[in-house]
């Protein structure tokens, strides 16, 4: 039957059996997947390894430095690296192998080699660049078109960070006076959690993408360890895909960060930013100076060159125009002549029918005269005496007859005379120039008489006609009546 051992006795033969196999401190490779401080400064990691292709964790161990040691490793390596020793860093240690019979298997840390995790995070950043350019998009936010007016800023920044108010500080207080509408969305600029806060953030600009300008991320000055948060792929992927241009002053004192390398725009420094922003707007302002300048100037020269033009038109139209006054009124002065001959040889002509048609009725009447006398003596003269007193009876009736169709006809001449001065009044009251004379007047568009304002447009020339000369006018506005 095998020996049978206690856990204890167990234990400690693995114990003698670590100590006699790993005699002197040995260098491992592993990743930090936790890191914890206690009060009395003793570190206690986590040490991993995965796949290398891949994120199954294949191997892992607990691991400890002291206090002592901490205090010396801690400052040497994130000095050299820039990098605070924090999880997801992968980690060249010297450590030494034990094993407690109470606490299990373990690493001692008692050195680290920073130049290691320089490599591997200089790797990891180019992976992160050969990545966003691989996939197209490390280039996406630079293509986005920054306003000539960037005025409505979003911020990403702690609103404690000193950088934060010199920005606001300088924004508010330019010289210029220019405005700008400000609105902090307050994020953590620095750690573990910064890449979460700052996603965050740029999620509840996104609800308002239509009304901010730009995006500017910022913090103050900073160590390169308290600003690798930067160089996340998720963050930068996160700005490759904002619809706003982003511009970066997250103060790195050496190389660019990944986020600003995909940034739209990378200034150095929160004042810098600032900067940035008021001498875009003084840049348009001056513009906006110079085109006002060059307009001026080109409508002050094209304002004396048409003056000109219009004097040598005016010039050159003047005796066309009096020309055409002249024959228009030649033609009206004729056509007033013509109508006042028309009305005179009209009247005149009434008056001949007037005459002639008198004269035939007073030959016609003595005729009638004539041959009813002859007829009366012929029949005085057959009948008898006894009948004399009859037929003078009859010539007085016919006598009295004729004194009524004389007085008949001449109250017709009297209608037909006083129809003719009517007719002369009338042509005189219608005489075109005395109708003027009382302030009337004639308007022609295209010389024909103008009586419905449908027929002309805004603009249109019309010529008006006074009783002392006429009136050449360009119509403004034309209202019609309800």
């Amino acid at each position: 039957m095998n020996e049978r051992l206690k856990l204890s006795e167990l234990n400690g033969l693995v114990k003698k059996a670590i100590g006699e196999a790993f005699t002197a401190p040995v260098w491992v490779i592993g990743e930090i997947s936790e890191l914890k401080t206690n009060r009395s400064g003793h570190c206690y990691l986590n040490l991993i390894e995965k796949e290398e292709n891949g994120d199954a964790i294949v191997a892992q161990a607990r691991a400890t430095i002291w206090s002592y040691t901490f205090r010396m490793l801690r400052p040497y390596f994130e000095s050299t690296t820039g990098q605070q020793l924090t999880e997801g860093l992968k980690v060249l240690v010297s450590v030494s192998v034990e094993f407690h019979e109470l606490y299990g298997y373990s690493l001692n840390i008692r050195d680290i080699d920073p130049t290691y995790t320089l490599g591997d995070m200089a790797r990891r950043r180019r992976e992160i660049i050969t990545r966003l350019e691989s996939e197209g998009v490390a280039e996406m936010n630079k293509e986005l078109e920054l306003p000539l007016v960037p005025q409505k800023i979003a911020i990403i920044s702690s609103p404690t960070a000193a950088g934060y108010q010199d920005f606001i500080d300088q924004l508010i207080n330019n010289p210029a006076g220019y405005h700008f509408v400000l609105k902090l969305f307050p994020a953590v600029m620095q750690g573990n959690q910064a890449e979460t806060s700052i996603i965050e953030a740029l999620e509840q600009i996104f609800l308002y993408e239509n009304f901010f300008d730009a995006v500017v991320i910022i913090r103050g000055g900073g160590s390169q360890a308290d600003l690798s948060c930067f160089d996340n792929y998720n963050l930068a992927y996160y700005i490759t895909q904002f619809p706003l241009p982003v511009i970066t002053g997250i103060g790195h004192e050496k190389d660019d960060s990944i986020v600003d390398l995909v940034a739209h725009t990378r200034l150095k420094t929160p004042t810098a930013v600032a900067e940035f922003l008021i001498s875009g707007v003084a840049q348009f302002d001056q513009r906006l100076d110079e085109l006002k300048n060059s307009f001026t100037g080109f409508i002050t020269g094209l304002l004396a060159e048409s003056k000109d033009d219009i004097e040598q038109i005016t010039r050159m139209i003047a005796p066309l125009t009096n020309e055409k006054i002249s024959k228009a009124n030649n033609l009206l002065n004729q056509t007033i002549w013509k109508l006042d001959r028309s009305v005179k040889r009209l009247i005149q002509n009434r008056n001949n029918q007037l005459i002639r048609k008198e004269e035939t009725v007073r030959y016609e009447f003595k005729n009638f005269a004539r041959l009813q006398l002859r007829i009366l003596e012929r029949t005085t003269r057959t009948l008898s005496g006894t009948l004399r007193q009859i037929a003078i009876a009859n010539r007085g009736h016919l006598i009295l007859k004729m004194q009524r169709s004389e007085a008949l006809f001449r109250g017709a001449l009297s209608d037909n005379r006083h129809y003719l001065d009517l007719s002369l009044q009338m042509a005189r009251l219608t005489d075109p120039n005395k109708i003027l004379a009382r302030g009337y007047s004639i308007t022609t568009y295209n010389g024909h008489a103008l009586k419905d304002v449908n027929m002309i447009d805004s603009l249109a020339q019309i010529e008006t006609r006074l009783y002392n000369g006429q009136i050449i006018s360009e119509v403004k506005i034309i209202k019609k009546n309800s």
